[in-house]
């Protein structure tokens, strides 16, 4: 049996200063799965904000962590134009339904 381990850099928030410092981290390479219309809008959003798709990930997850909209209305807005351009109908009460084709 092999078990893969997610290796990163933990910052205690004790530790944490609220200034704009830069944080150093370590990324490692994933091999993720995604619905091809799902990764399509986000390599959409990705490049309307000159982000890599990875950063963008970063942020998304950091701020549902927290609950907090990752979004501003104008993003959403834009996001909302690339689900009809690539056809992504699924929503998040999609999320628990989904199989993949064989």
């Amino acid at each position: 049996m092999i078990l893969s381990i997610y290796r990163g850099t933990l910052v205690p928030m004790s530790e944490r200063k609220e200034t704009n410092d830069v944080l150093e981290i370590e990324r490692v390479q994933t091999g993720v799965r995604i619905e091809k219309r799902l990764l399509k809008v986000l390599k959409a959003i990705a490049e309307l904000k000159d982000m890599s798709l990875g950063d963008l990930l970063e942020g998304i997850v950091l701020h549902a962590f927290e609950g907090k909209p990752p979004f501003s209305a104008k993003t959403l807005e834009d996001i909302d134009q690339f689900r009809k351009l690539y056809g992504m109908t699924l929503r998040a009460s999609d999320s628990h339904h989904l199989k993949e084709r064989k």
